[in-house]
C-alpha cells in the first residue's frame, strides 16, 4: 500500500477552493483521510447522550419588573456556572430575520463555486470576510466536514457592505445590529449575575468586537467516522448562536457525557466564551462543545462571537478585581491581552484542549 500523503492531501483540496461542498457534489462515498476523527478519550461514552436540559430563558421578564428581571439573573447565573449554555427566547431578533439569515447562508454556499471562491482565502488577519474550510485545516489532528464563511463586523475597521456576499448581505448586516443590541442585554444580565454593576461587563469593551462565523455542514455519506465540529471551547467573551434543526447535532460535554443540545423553535443559544471564564476567575464556565456530522442536511449556524481578538488592542484582561475582592478570592489566571489569546487559540486549532490552560496560574 502506497504510503499516505497527508500534506500534498490536504493541498490538493484547499486548493480546489470548492470546500466540503464542492466534494458531495462531485459525489464522494468515502470521505478523505484527513477528515477522519478518533474516538474521544475525554468522555464515558462519546455516542450517549444524556437526558438533561438546557435551560430556556425568557427575556422578556428581564424587561420587566425588579423581581422578574431578578429571577431571570438568577436562572442566567445558574447556567453559566454549571452547563455554560442557555437557550433564550423573546430576545428581541424577528424571526423573519432568523430565518432570512438561514435561508441567505443556504443560498451563498449553494451557488456556483466560482463566486464562493471570489472570498477564498486563509488570510485571517488582513480580510475582514473569508471563506474557507478549516481555519485549521493544516495544523488540527483531522478536519471538521463544514465550510465556513467569517466575517469581522465590528468594531471598525470592520467588514464594509460591500466586502459581504451579495446572498447574504442584507441579512447579515441587519442581524449584526441585532446581535449587537443583545448582546448587551446579555452582558449587563451576566454582570449582575457576578454581582457587579449592570454596566460593568460592558464598560471593560466585552461587546465592543463582534465577529460572525457562518457554518454549512453539508451532508456527509460517511458521519461516523467524522465529526462537523470536533471538541473546543470558544474563544472571545460571549457566543450567541442561532441554527437550524437540520442535519448534525449540537452536543455539550457535561459530567464526562455528550448532552444534546436540540434547537427549541425561535430561540438564540447563548455560551461562555473562554475569556469570560478568565475574568470571572473561573465563577462562569466555557464547556466543551461539538457538532455531530449526519447524512441529513444541510446543517446551517451562524456563530456571533463577542470579541475584539481581529483588532489591536492593548487592552489587558485578568480577573475582575471586584468580584476577587467580594469572594476574598486569589486570582487563577495571569492577565493577558485579547490578541495574545488568539494568537494562540489559532495556531492550537481545535485540538481538543483549552486554550485557556496556557494563561493558569
Amino acid at each position: 500500500m502506497a504510503a499516505y500523503d497527508r500534506e500534498s492531501e490536504l493541498k490538493a483540496f484547499d486548493d480546489t477552493k470548492a470546500g466540503v461542498k464542492g466534494l458531495v457534489d462531485a459525489g464522494v462515498s468515502k470521505i478523505p483521510r484527513f477528515f477522519h476523527h478518533p474516538p474521544d478519550p475525554d468522555s464515558i461514552n462519546p455516542h450517549l447522550a444524556v437526558p438533561q436540559a438546557i435551560p430556556v430563558i425568557d427575556l422578556r421578564s428581564a424587561h420587566g419588573e425588579a423581581a422578574e428581571r431578578e429571577a431571570v439573573v438568577e436562572l442566567v447565573r445558574r447556567a453559566a456556572e454549571t452547563f455554560g449554555f442557555f437557550q433564550v427566547v423573546n430576545h428581541g431578533v424577528p424571526q423573519i430575520l432568523l430565518d432570512e439569515l438561514l435561508e441567505a447562508v443556504r443560498r451563498f454556499n449553494e451557488e456556483d463555486d466560482e463566486v464562493k471562491r471570489r472570498y477564498y482565502t486563509r488570510d485571517q488577519r488582513r480580510k475582514k470576510v473569508l471563506f474557507n474550510t478549516n481555519f485549521d485545516l493544516y495544523n488540527s489532528p483531522a478536519a471538521n466536514w463544514r465550510d465556513t464563511l467569517f466575517c469581522v463586523m465590528a468594531p471598525e475597521p470592520a467588514a464594509q457592505p460591500d466586502d459581504l456576499p451579495a446572498a447574504c448581505r442584507d441579512a447579515i448586516l441587519e442581524y449584526t445590529k441585532r446581535v449587537q443590541e443583545l448582546g448587551n442585554v446579555l452582558l449587563e444580565i451576566l454582570s449582575e449575575a457576578l454581582g457587579l454593576r449592570r454596566q460593568h461587563l460592558v464598560e471593560i469593551g466585552c461587546g465592543e468586537g463582534l465577529c460572525l462565523a457562518i457554518h454549512y455542514y453539508p451532508p456527509c455519506p460517511e458521519p461516523d467516522l467524522t465529526l462537523g465540529t470536533s471538541k473546543h471551547t470558544d474563544p472571545g467573551f460571549l457566543t450567541v448562536l442561532l441554527r437550524n434543526d437540520a442535519g448534525g447535532q449540537l452536543q455539550i460535554l457535561f459530567e464526562n457525557q455528550w448532552l444534546d443540545v436540540p434547537p427549541v423553535a425561535g430561540s438564540l443559544l447563548i455560551n461562555i466564551a473562554d475569556l469570560l471564564q478568565l475574568i470571572s476567575n473561573d465563577k462562569f464556565k466555557s464547556v466543551e462543545h461539538r457538532v455531530r456530522a449526519s447524512r441529513a442536511g444541510p446543517r446551517i449556524s451562524v456563530a456571533g462571537f463577542f470579541s475584539t481578538d481581529f483588532q489591536p488592542s492593548a487592552k489587558i484582561y485578568g480577573p475582575i478585581e471586584e468580584l476577587l475582592a467580594s469572594e476574598n478570592a486569589l486570582p487563577k489566571y495571569r492577565n493577558v491581552t485579547v490578541q495574545e489569546y488568539s494568537a494562540h487559540f489559532s495556531i492550537k486549532g481545535l485540538d481538543g484542549k483549552s486554550a485557556l490552560d496556557l494563561f493558569r496560574l
